[in-house]
């Protein structure tokens, strides 16, 4: 016997998936950021964040690399985790209604962070352009995201987008350049990273307060 079709309002439904894909946004920002600090903190061996990136919690780079358990099974699998809860927000932030662009970026956002978790720097072919995938598309998504959004969101949201896009033009063109070089290649790219992180969990904090009648924030 075939399930009788959902009668709820559309106004229901789309503050349903609103819900859900904010839900997923925000446990993915979470994610990282505590799943980061993790592996960051079982690190046995030298490890600082002005000289390591994130993905050298995975692995160092060939001809050479060196695994460090358990951090780099920790970090593995919160980039499997949560590049996997990015895609599905991006898939129910389309379904919902927002617009083609930012939903795009934010499932390549999650495509690239779920990638690094698959291909650790132990394949650095693969791992750069993942992790390049999602260093600018999570910038954009960033930006493009909070242009539809109500002030003082959308200036935060701007604001933190042109940092992370900033900061990973720094790191790539200008990385000799003193101020750049004093934070190191790994403080340059927390920098390209983190404001991308912070803005999943503020955005995804949006898109769970949805109203009663479907719409998110102030018109």
């Amino acid at each position: 016997m075939r399930p009788a079709l959902s009668t709820a309002p559309a106004g229901t439904a789309a503050t349903r998936e609103s819900w859900l894909s904010g839900l997923c946004l925000s446990l993915a920002g979470i994610g990282i950021l505590m799943g980061s600090i993790t592996a960051e903190a079982l690190f046995t061996g030298a490890y600082t964040t002005h000289t390591d990136t994130l993905s050298h919690l995975g692995a160092s780079e060939p001809p050479e690399s060196v695994v460090t358990q358990p951090s780099a099974a920790v970090f593995d699998v919160t980039m499997l985790v949560t590049g996997a809860l990015i895609v599905a927000g991006a898939w129910l932030m389309r379904r919902d209604g927002t617009p083609k662009a930012p939903s795009i970026f934010t499932a390549l956002l999650g495509i690239g962070v779920f990638g690094v978790g698959v291909f650790p720097l132990t394949h650095p072919g693969q791992h750069t352009l993942f992790a390049m995938t999602a260093f600018f598309s999570g910038g954009i998504a960033v930006i493009l995201s909070a242009r539809s959004l109500a002030q003082p969101l959308r200036t935060l949201g701007i604001l933190l987008g042109t940092t992370s896009l900033a900061a990973i033009l720094l790191g790539i063109f200008l990385i000799d350049w003193a101020p750049v070089a004093r934070l190191g290649e790994g403080g340059i790219e927390r920098w390209n990273a983190y404001p991308i992180v912070l803005w999943l969990v503020a955005y995804g904090s949006h898109l769970m307060s949805a109203r009663p009648d479907g719409r998110k924030g102030a018109p």
